[in-house]
């Protein structure tokens, strides 16, 4: 849990300006009727538009109070992790994968453009859809110019045709976001990702490995099960939107 004297709230100052609406987090993970009020009345004092709130799923109060005081249930939050070996360091010699390059662009934009239909930000209608396409493409260049520390690239007749973006926090690897062209999807290429994604983890001296996906996204989820990761928190978003 939160601590109890961190800010009951947080403004989201690059969620705000890219979706144009004031966007806050709400910094605790259970809800009561005390929380529920200061959290309203911070929200109204500041005019926020959009709350994110990321519940632990096992506490039935929290969720009662969320379903009726306006929260909408947008996501399921997944978290993945697995140890690291020394057996994870050289991946099958199944075609290419290599560190992107700036000439990849077009073809990672296009893909991340068209690849995260399963996210919060799609399901929930308040969200102009243009622009979560563009968050996505947005992301994925910003993960090349060093928001992760590698991104890497499934090639494929010399076109990229997939990507999966890395992260690292001392010991600690994590998979940012993993996306496969429509054309190319069912052969593999997910898996090869994945497996060099754990090769580079063993480089950087990670230990563990971890991975956020969507409880609707079930593919995700067995590709990371094929490939060793064991479910480690379930947690749920909510959304709350201002009505006035």
């Amino acid at each position: 849990m939160k601590p109890a004297d961190e800010a009951i709230c947080t403004y989201l100052e690059w969620d705000s300006d890219f979706f144009e609406l004031r966007i806050a987090r709400l910094n605790r993970s259970r809800l009561d009727d005390p929380i529920l009020k200061e959290t309203l009345n911070w929200c109204r004092a500041n005019h926020i538009d959009c709350l994110y709130f990321l519940a632990d799923s096992d506490d039935a109060r929290t969720c009662r109070i969320a379903d009726r005081n306006g929260f909408f249930q947008a996501d399921v939050r997944m978290t993945f992790e697995r140890t690291i070996s020394l057996n994870d360091m050289i991946p099958p010699p199944l075609g290419t994968v290599r560190l992107a390059r700036e000439e990849d662009f077009g073809a990672l934009r296009a893909i991340a453009r068209e690849g995260h239909r399963d996210t919060r930000f799609y399901f929930d209608e308040h969200f102009d859809r243009a622009k979560c396409d563009l968050l996505y493409e947005t992301w994925i260049e910003n993960s090349f110019k060093g928001y992760a520390q590698a991104v890497l690239v499934a090639e494929v007749e010399g076109k990229a045709v997939g990507y999966i973006t890395c992260h690292l926090d001392g010991e600690q690897s994590q998979i940012g976001v993993v996306g496969v062209a429509a054309g190319h999807q069912g052969a593999g290429l997910g898996t090869r990702l994945v497996q060099h994604f754990l090769a580079w983890s063993v480089r950087e001296g990670a230990r563990k490995a971890s991975v956020v996906t969507q409880g609707r996204n079930v593919a995700a989820q067995r590709l990371y099960q094929r490939n060793g990761f064991v479910t480690a928190s379930f947690q749920l978003w909510y959304h709350r939107w201002s009505t006035g």
